[in-house]
């Protein structure tokens, strides 16, 4: 019996070992790694009561162009996720976000739901070449399918110059399951603060409850003080907090 224990005790510490190891390396290469590297955004911390609303999967020649209409309608500004794609098939929507002032970010090319880098790199490649030959404008900014990625990833990513967007985690509307416009527009007001980002899908399905959830919730959050920017202005005014948080 003591001959048995004996041999279990090395196979345990092997165990635990791993384990160790295994947790170590997700702590290095989680969220608080990503935010302090600058690699990855999730939102930013600030007073002021400004907040970025965000489109994945479009565009959609209703959708997003009934959603642009709610956004002049109110004079917001949002930033558009785009998927190449579909960007080809509706070049004058993407004209018109660019022209009436809004952010084009990348989305991939086709939306693959698994890839690899090198795929994924070949992806934002196409999506940025299509919205260049449209605009003129080169992206920064981009957010990969559904929030999945690998370090392996982000690391090919952010060396191409690109900044990933992702959401804050309570403002995922879960619009693509048509929720209901009560529930999505409950959870926008409900939940938010300033410096979040929201997540809505201008394409990839019916979006007519999300139009009419916008035409709630940005009249009611104006109300409340807020405004609307797109999320390279978060990063500038993150940027401009960090400088003057290093000054003092």
């Amino acid at each position: 019996m003591k001959k048995f224990l004996l041999l279990l005790l090395p196979l345990s510490l092997i165990t635990v070992s791993l384990f160790y190891v295994k947790v170590s390396s997700s702590e290095n290469k989680g969220r608080k790694y990503y935010e302090e590297a600058g690699q990855i955004l999730w939102e930013i911390q600030t007073d002021e009561k400004i907040i970025a609303l965000t489109f994945d999967d479009g565009p959609h020649r209703k959708y997003t162009a009934d959603i642009l209409d709610v956004l002049e309608k109110y004079n917001a500004k949002a930033t558009f996720f785009i998927v190449g794609q579909n960007a080809e098939k509706n070049p004058e929507l993407i004209t018109r976000m660019y022209e009436e002032g809004h952010e084009l970010a990348n989305h991939t090319y086709t939306h693959p739901l698994r890839t690899n880098v090198t795929n994924l790199m070949k992806e934002i490649q196409q999506t940025d070449e299509v919205i260049a030959g449209i605009t003129g404008y080169q992206p920064t900014l981009f957010r990969p399918v559904e929030g999945q990625y690998t370090d392996a990833m982000i690391d090919a990513i952010s060396k191409k110059g690109y900044k990933v967007v992702m959401w804050s985690w309570h403002l995922d509307t879960l619009d693509w399951k048509s929720p209901g416009v009560h529930r999505i527009v409950n959870t926008v007001l409900k939940g938010v603060k300033a410096g979040n980002i929201v997540l809505f899908h201008d394409g990839g399905g019916n979006r007519a409850q999300t139009v009419q959830a916008m035409e709630q919730i940005i009249p009611e959050l104006e109300k409340q003080g807020y405004q609307f920017v797109k999320v390279s202005e978060l990063l500038e005014i993150q940027r401009t907090h960090k400088k003057m948080e290093k000054k003092q």
